[in-house]
Protein backbone atom coordinates (compact mmCIF):
# COMPACT_ATOMS: atom_id res chain seq x y z
CA UNK A 1 0.00 0.00 0.00
CA UNK A 2 1.40 3.73 -1.29
CA UNK A 3 0.52 5.90 1.62
CA UNK A 4 3.21 8.91 1.32
CA UNK A 5 -0.42 10.97 -0.37
CA UNK A 6 -2.22 9.73 2.80
CA UNK A 7 0.14 10.86 4.89
CA UNK A 8 0.68 14.67 3.40
CA UNK A 9 -3.16 15.19 4.07
CA UNK A 10 -3.06 13.42 7.52
CA UNK A 11 -5.27 10.21 7.08
CA UNK A 12 -2.51 8.17 7.41
CA UNK A 13 -4.05 4.52 8.52
CA UNK A 14 -7.91 5.90 8.65
CA UNK A 15 -8.94 3.41 6.15
CA UNK A 16 -7.25 0.38 7.42
CA UNK A 17 -9.45 -2.05 9.91
CA UNK A 18 -8.76 -2.08 13.40
CA UNK A 19 -5.84 -3.43 14.33
CA UNK A 20 -3.91 -4.27 17.62
CA UNK A 21 -0.24 -3.06 17.69
CA UNK A 22 1.91 -3.82 20.15
CA UNK A 23 5.02 -1.02 20.14
CA UNK A 24 8.33 -1.60 22.01
CA UNK A 25 10.17 1.32 22.89
CA UNK A 26 13.99 0.72 23.29
CA UNK A 27 16.41 2.48 25.71
CA UNK A 28 18.22 4.41 23.07
CA UNK A 29 14.57 5.51 21.24
CA UNK A 30 13.52 7.06 24.68
CA UNK A 31 16.54 8.63 25.46
CA UNK A 32 17.75 9.70 22.22
CA UNK A 33 21.24 7.95 22.95
CA UNK A 34 21.69 10.69 25.89
CA UNK A 35 21.90 10.06 29.43
CA UNK A 36 18.38 11.07 30.27
CA UNK A 37 14.95 10.66 28.83
CA UNK A 38 14.23 12.58 25.13
CA UNK A 39 10.74 14.04 26.66
CA UNK A 40 10.71 16.21 23.12
CA UNK A 41 11.08 12.60 21.42
CA UNK A 42 8.99 11.17 23.63
CA UNK A 43 5.81 12.95 23.07
CA UNK A 44 6.44 12.30 19.50
CA UNK A 45 5.43 8.98 19.95
CA UNK A 46 3.00 9.27 22.38
CA UNK A 47 1.31 11.72 19.44
CA UNK A 48 1.14 9.12 16.76
CA UNK A 49 -0.05 6.59 19.33
CA UNK A 50 -2.98 8.82 20.05
CA UNK A 51 -3.39 8.99 16.79
CA UNK A 52 -3.87 5.74 16.06
CA UNK A 53 -6.32 5.35 19.05
CA UNK A 54 -8.37 7.90 17.89
CA UNK A 55 -9.07 6.06 14.55
CA UNK A 56 -10.11 3.23 16.10
CA UNK A 57 -6.62 0.94 16.89
CA UNK A 58 -5.34 -0.36 19.91
CA UNK A 59 -2.11 0.52 21.26
CA UNK A 60 0.15 -1.44 23.74
CA UNK A 61 3.52 0.42 25.05
CA UNK A 62 6.17 -1.67 25.90
CA UNK A 63 8.83 0.53 27.41
CA UNK A 64 12.25 0.34 28.11
CA UNK A 65 14.47 3.04 29.99
CA UNK A 66 12.98 2.37 33.97
CA UNK A 67 17.24 1.89 34.76
CA UNK A 68 18.30 5.43 32.59
CA UNK A 69 15.37 6.69 34.54
CA UNK A 70 16.24 6.16 37.68
CA UNK A 71 19.75 7.14 37.54
CA UNK A 72 18.67 10.47 35.99
CA UNK A 73 15.92 10.92 39.06
CA UNK A 74 18.79 10.08 41.34
CA UNK A 75 21.63 12.22 39.53
CA UNK A 76 23.63 9.57 37.86
CA UNK A 77 24.91 7.85 41.18
CA UNK A 78 28.29 6.49 40.78
CA UNK A 79 27.36 3.01 41.88
CA UNK A 80 29.08 -1.01 41.67
CA UNK A 81 27.21 -2.47 38.85
CA UNK A 82 25.31 -5.36 40.81
CA UNK A 83 22.19 -6.75 40.54
CA UNK A 84 20.73 -5.34 43.45
CA UNK A 85 21.75 -1.56 42.44
CA UNK A 86 20.40 -2.15 39.25
CA UNK A 87 17.19 -3.36 40.82
CA UNK A 88 17.22 -0.04 43.04
CA UNK A 89 17.46 2.16 39.81
CA UNK A 90 14.36 -0.09 38.02
CA UNK A 91 12.55 0.55 41.51
CA UNK A 92 13.49 4.63 41.45
CA UNK A 93 12.95 4.74 37.47
CA UNK A 94 9.63 2.92 37.21
CA UNK A 95 8.03 5.25 39.23
CA UNK A 96 9.83 8.02 36.93
CA UNK A 97 8.55 6.29 33.60
CA UNK A 98 4.98 6.24 34.23
CA UNK A 99 4.91 9.44 35.43
CA UNK A 100 5.98 10.32 32.09
CA UNK A 101 3.88 8.57 30.18
CA UNK A 102 1.20 9.46 32.31
CA UNK A 103 1.56 13.11 31.93
CA UNK A 104 2.06 12.89 28.30
CA UNK A 105 -0.77 10.75 27.05
CA UNK A 106 -3.22 12.97 29.59
CA UNK A 107 -2.52 15.99 27.13
CA UNK A 108 -4.00 14.21 24.46
CA UNK A 109 -6.77 12.69 27.01
CA UNK A 110 -5.88 9.51 27.43
CA UNK A 111 -5.46 7.60 30.65
CA UNK A 112 -2.74 4.93 31.05
CA UNK A 113 -2.10 1.93 32.73
CA UNK A 114 0.81 0.08 34.00
CA UNK A 115 1.31 -3.43 34.14
CA UNK A 116 5.15 -5.24 35.68
CA UNK A 117 5.44 -8.65 34.26
CA UNK A 118 8.22 -11.24 34.30
CA UNK A 119 8.60 -14.34 31.92
CA UNK A 120 7.60 -16.63 34.87
CA UNK A 121 3.69 -14.27 34.60
CA UNK A 122 3.10 -15.87 31.11
CA UNK A 123 4.67 -19.22 31.42
CA UNK A 124 2.41 -19.98 34.25
CA UNK A 125 -1.37 -20.96 33.01
CA UNK A 126 -3.03 -19.37 35.68
CA UNK A 127 -0.94 -15.85 35.64
CA UNK A 128 -1.12 -16.15 32.00
CA UNK A 129 -4.81 -15.81 31.94
CA UNK A 130 -4.70 -13.32 34.73
CA UNK A 131 -2.39 -11.11 33.08
CA UNK A 132 -4.37 -11.51 29.71
CA UNK A 133 -8.05 -10.72 31.47
CA UNK A 134 -5.91 -7.81 32.93
CA UNK A 135 -4.90 -6.34 29.84
CA UNK A 136 -8.24 -6.93 27.93
CA UNK A 137 -9.26 -4.42 30.39
CA UNK A 138 -7.56 -2.19 29.68
CA UNK A 139 -7.87 -2.10 26.24
CA UNK A 140 -11.46 -2.22 26.42
CA UNK A 141 -12.08 0.88 29.10
CA UNK A 142 -9.96 2.45 26.90
CA UNK A 143 -6.90 2.66 28.86
CA UNK A 144 -2.98 2.82 27.48
CA UNK A 145 -0.89 -0.18 28.91
CA UNK A 146 2.42 0.35 29.64
CA UNK A 147 3.81 -2.66 30.18
CA UNK A 148 8.04 -3.49 31.46
CA UNK A 149 9.78 -6.36 32.84
CA UNK A 150 9.53 -6.01 36.45
CA UNK A 151 13.21 -5.66 36.73
CA UNK A 152 12.82 -4.47 40.47
CA UNK A 153 12.77 -8.29 41.29
CA UNK A 154 14.09 -9.70 38.36
CA UNK A 155 17.44 -10.76 37.96
CA UNK A 156 18.40 -12.61 34.62
CA UNK A 157 16.16 -10.59 32.62
CA UNK A 158 17.71 -7.37 33.52
CA UNK A 159 20.79 -9.20 32.46
CA UNK A 160 19.73 -9.60 28.65
CA UNK A 161 17.36 -7.02 28.90
CA UNK A 162 14.92 -8.83 27.20
CA UNK A 163 12.07 -6.58 27.12
CA UNK A 164 12.57 -7.45 22.82
CA UNK A 165 11.53 -11.05 23.88
CA UNK A 166 8.69 -9.64 26.54
CA UNK A 167 7.08 -7.80 23.50
CA UNK A 168 6.35 -10.71 21.75
CA UNK A 169 5.23 -12.49 24.74
CA UNK A 170 2.60 -9.71 25.29
CA UNK A 171 1.89 -9.69 21.53
CA UNK A 172 0.69 -13.53 21.91
CA UNK A 173 -1.19 -12.17 25.76
CA UNK A 174 -2.92 -9.22 23.88
CA UNK A 175 -3.89 -11.52 20.69
CA UNK A 176 -1.76 -8.63 18.44
CA UNK A 177 -1.86 -8.49 14.89
CA UNK A 178 1.42 -6.35 14.67
CA UNK A 179 4.51 -6.09 17.04
CA UNK A 180 7.09 -2.85 16.05
CA UNK A 181 10.50 -2.80 17.59
CA UNK A 182 12.00 0.39 17.68
CA UNK A 183 15.11 0.62 18.12
CA UNK A 184 18.10 3.12 16.69
CA UNK A 185 18.69 1.27 13.71
CA UNK A 186 16.97 1.51 10.49
CA UNK A 187 16.59 -2.44 10.60
CA UNK A 188 18.72 -5.41 10.27
CA UNK A 189 21.28 -5.50 7.34
CA UNK A 190 22.92 -7.59 4.87
CA UNK A 191 26.04 -6.57 7.18
CA UNK A 192 27.03 -4.38 10.15
CA UNK A 193 26.54 -0.73 8.33
CA UNK A 194 28.66 0.97 11.25
CA UNK A 195 32.36 -0.43 9.35
CA UNK A 196 30.51 -1.81 6.36
CA UNK A 197 29.45 1.39 3.80
CA UNK A 198 28.04 -1.22 1.50
CA UNK A 199 25.65 -2.79 3.60
CA UNK A 200 21.49 -2.75 2.75
CA UNK A 201 19.15 -2.41 4.62
CA UNK A 202 17.15 -6.05 4.46
CA UNK A 203 13.48 -5.05 3.58
CA UNK A 204 11.58 -8.48 4.04
CA UNK A 205 12.36 -12.18 5.91
CA UNK A 206 10.11 -14.83 4.85
CA UNK A 207 12.78 -17.54 7.02
CA UNK A 208 14.76 -17.19 9.74
CA UNK A 209 17.88 -19.32 9.72
CA UNK A 210 21.37 -19.20 11.22
CA UNK A 211 22.42 -17.19 8.22
CA UNK A 212 20.25 -14.06 9.39
CA UNK A 213 21.42 -14.93 13.09
CA UNK A 214 24.92 -14.16 12.53
CA UNK A 215 23.99 -10.68 10.73
CA UNK A 216 22.04 -9.54 14.18
CA UNK A 217 24.84 -7.39 15.95
CA UNK A 218 24.77 -6.14 19.66
CA UNK A 219 23.67 -2.53 20.83
CA UNK A 220 25.29 0.48 19.63
CA UNK A 221 24.95 3.18 22.39
CA UNK A 222 25.45 1.16 25.64
CA UNK A 223 22.31 2.50 27.40
CA UNK A 224 20.18 -0.42 26.75
CA UNK A 225 21.00 -4.61 27.27
CA UNK A 226 19.29 -6.20 24.18
CA UNK A 227 20.37 -5.69 20.79
CA UNK A 228 19.74 -6.89 17.18
CA UNK A 229 20.36 -10.57 18.20
CA UNK A 230 16.94 -10.25 20.82
CA UNK A 231 14.82 -8.49 18.50
CA UNK A 232 15.56 -11.20 16.28
CA UNK A 233 14.70 -13.95 18.76
CA UNK A 234 11.13 -11.42 19.57
CA UNK A 235 10.83 -11.60 15.77
CA UNK A 236 11.21 -15.71 15.51
CA UNK A 237 8.48 -15.48 18.41
CA UNK A 238 6.09 -13.29 17.21
CA UNK A 239 6.20 -14.22 13.40
CA UNK A 240 5.37 -18.04 14.74
CA UNK A 241 2.49 -17.02 16.62
CA UNK A 242 0.58 -15.06 14.03
CA UNK A 243 1.77 -11.53 14.47
CA UNK A 244 3.66 -9.27 11.71
CA UNK A 245 7.00 -8.15 13.34
CA UNK A 246 8.90 -5.22 11.87
CA UNK A 247 12.26 -3.63 13.50
CA UNK A 248 12.44 -0.37 12.81
CA UNK A 249 13.90 3.51 13.73
CA UNK A 250 12.08 4.87 16.42
CA UNK A 251 13.27 8.26 14.95
CA UNK A 252 12.00 7.73 11.67
CA UNK A 253 9.30 9.79 10.97
CA UNK A 254 5.45 8.73 11.83
CA UNK A 255 7.30 5.05 12.09
CA UNK A 256 4.04 3.97 14.40
CA UNK A 257 1.40 5.34 11.76
CA UNK A 258 3.50 3.91 8.92
CA UNK A 259 3.57 0.31 10.17
CA UNK A 260 -0.17 0.45 11.26
CA UNK A 261 -0.40 1.69 7.43
CA UNK A 262 1.24 -1.41 5.79
CA UNK A 263 4.10 0.50 5.05
CA UNK A 264 7.36 -1.24 5.02
CA UNK A 265 9.27 1.10 7.57
CA UNK A 266 12.00 -1.15 8.35
CA UNK A 267 12.39 -4.96 8.35
CA UNK A 268 9.61 -6.93 8.25
CA UNK A 269 8.96 -10.20 9.78
CA UNK A 270 6.08 -12.48 8.06
CA UNK A 271 3.82 -14.13 10.33
CA UNK A 272 3.58 -18.04 9.52
CA UNK A 273 -0.34 -17.75 10.00
CA UNK A 274 -3.27 -15.75 11.82
CA UNK A 275 -2.71 -15.88 15.72
CA UNK A 276 -6.40 -17.57 15.52
CA UNK A 277 -5.46 -20.48 13.51
CA UNK A 278 -2.26 -20.82 15.22
CA UNK A 279 -4.52 -20.82 18.30
CA UNK A 280 -7.08 -23.09 17.07
CA UNK A 281 -3.81 -25.31 15.92
CA UNK A 282 -2.71 -26.19 18.89
CA UNK A 283 -5.83 -26.38 20.67
CA UNK A 284 -6.50 -29.83 18.02
CA UNK A 285 -2.88 -30.91 18.25
CA UNK A 286 -1.41 -29.80 21.71
CA UNK A 287 -2.00 -31.39 24.76
CA UNK A 288 -4.71 -34.25 25.57
CA UNK A 289 -7.97 -32.89 26.75
CA UNK A 290 -8.16 -32.34 30.48
CA UNK A 291 -11.68 -32.59 30.52
CA UNK A 292 -15.29 -33.10 29.30
CA UNK A 293 -18.14 -30.81 29.38
CA UNK A 294 -21.23 -32.57 28.00
CA UNK A 295 -24.04 -29.70 26.52
CA UNK A 296 -27.59 -29.59 25.14
CA UNK A 297 -28.49 -30.20 21.87
CA UNK A 298 -28.77 -25.85 21.69
CA UNK A 299 -25.55 -25.44 22.79
CA UNK A 300 -24.03 -27.82 19.81
CA UNK A 301 -26.29 -26.19 16.99
CA UNK A 302 -24.90 -22.66 18.72
CA UNK A 303 -21.17 -24.11 18.51
CA UNK A 304 -21.18 -26.33 15.58
CA UNK A 305 -23.43 -24.07 12.89
CA UNK A 306 -23.74 -20.87 14.16
CA UNK A 307 -20.49 -20.13 15.19
CA UNK A 308 -21.09 -19.23 18.72
CA UNK A 309 -19.37 -19.23 22.13
CA UNK A 310 -20.31 -21.88 24.82
CA UNK A 311 -22.64 -20.43 27.37
CA UNK A 312 -23.00 -21.88 30.60
CA UNK A 313 -27.02 -21.87 29.92
CA UNK A 314 -25.99 -25.02 27.78
CA UNK A 315 -23.94 -26.69 30.10
CA UNK A 316 -25.51 -30.17 31.26
CA UNK A 317 -22.85 -32.38 32.79
CA UNK A 318 -19.11 -31.71 33.45
CA UNK A 319 -16.71 -34.72 34.08
CA UNK A 320 -12.74 -34.58 35.24
CA UNK A 321 -10.67 -32.21 36.88
CA UNK A 322 -9.40 -29.31 34.74
CA UNK A 323 -8.07 -26.02 35.79
CA UNK A 324 -8.69 -22.83 33.95
CA UNK A 325 -7.27 -22.64 30.88
CA UNK A 326 -7.14 -25.95 30.11
CA UNK A 327 -7.77 -27.57 26.64
CA UNK A 328 -11.17 -29.90 27.16
CA UNK A 329 -14.00 -31.42 24.60
CA UNK A 330 -17.30 -30.65 23.95
CA UNK A 331 -19.66 -33.83 23.65
CA UNK A 332 -22.95 -34.30 23.35
CA UNK A 333 -25.95 -35.93 25.87
CA UNK A 334 -24.82 -39.06 23.69
CA UNK A 335 -21.46 -38.59 24.69
CA UNK A 336 -19.93 -37.75 21.24
CA UNK A 337 -17.05 -34.91 20.92
CA UNK A 338 -18.48 -32.62 18.57
CA UNK A 339 -15.67 -29.29 19.61
CA UNK A 340 -12.83 -28.75 21.44
CA UNK A 341 -11.65 -25.97 23.44
CA UNK A 342 -9.78 -23.56 25.89
CA UNK A 343 -11.90 -23.49 29.07
CA UNK A 344 -12.32 -20.34 31.06
CA UNK A 345 -13.59 -21.46 34.33
CA UNK A 346 -12.36 -24.65 36.30
CA UNK A 347 -14.24 -27.86 36.25
CA UNK A 348 -15.55 -26.97 39.61
CA UNK A 349 -16.99 -23.56 39.00
CA UNK A 350 -18.14 -24.74 35.64
CA UNK A 351 -20.60 -27.64 37.96
CA UNK A 352 -22.05 -24.28 40.01
CA UNK A 353 -22.57 -22.28 36.70
CA UNK A 354 -24.13 -24.97 34.66
CA UNK A 355 -27.46 -24.11 33.82
CA UNK A 356 -27.07 -20.83 34.42
CA UNK A 357 -27.65 -17.38 32.31
CA UNK A 358 -24.39 -15.64 32.03
CA UNK A 359 -25.55 -12.56 34.14
CA UNK A 360 -25.59 -15.13 37.27
CA UNK A 361 -22.06 -16.72 36.79
CA UNK A 362 -21.01 -13.80 39.23
CA UNK A 363 -23.42 -13.97 41.46
CA UNK A 364 -23.39 -17.98 41.79
CA UNK A 365 -18.89 -17.45 42.03
CA UNK A 366 -18.34 -14.29 43.24
CA UNK A 367 -16.06 -13.54 40.81
CA UNK A 368 -16.56 -14.28 36.72
CA UNK A 369 -14.06 -14.55 33.89
CA UNK A 370 -16.64 -13.28 31.25
CA UNK A 371 -19.38 -14.37 30.31
CA UNK A 372 -18.83 -17.44 28.13
CA UNK A 373 -17.58 -20.90 29.41
CA UNK A 374 -15.55 -20.76 26.15
CA UNK A 375 -15.09 -18.14 23.73
CA UNK A 376 -15.76 -18.82 19.84
CA UNK A 377 -11.89 -17.75 19.17
CA UNK A 378 -10.65 -20.47 22.11
CA UNK A 379 -12.82 -23.78 20.10
CA UNK A 380 -12.54 -25.98 17.22
CA UNK A 381 -15.21 -28.18 15.58
CA UNK A 382 -14.78 -31.33 15.14
CA UNK A 383 -17.74 -32.84 14.10
CA UNK A 384 -20.14 -30.34 11.48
Amino acid sequence: MTIQDAFQDGDLAANVSSQTLVVKLGTSVLTGGSARLDQAHMVELVRQCARLRQQGHQVIIVSSAAIAAGREHLGYPVLADTVANKQMLAAVGQCRLIQTWEHLFGLYGFQVGQMLLTRADLEHRERFLNARDMLQALLDNGIIPIVNENDAVATSEIKVGDNDNLSALVAILADADKLLLLTDQPGLFTADPRSNPDAELIREVHTIDETLRKLAGGSVGGLGTGGMATKLQAADIGRRAGVEVTIAAGSKPEVIQKVTAGDNAGTRFLPLESPLESRKRWILAGPPPAGDIVVDAGAITAVTQKGSSLLSKGIVAVKGTFARGEVVRILSVEGKCVARGICRYTASDLRRIAGAHSQQIADILGYEYGPVAMHRDDLVVVDN
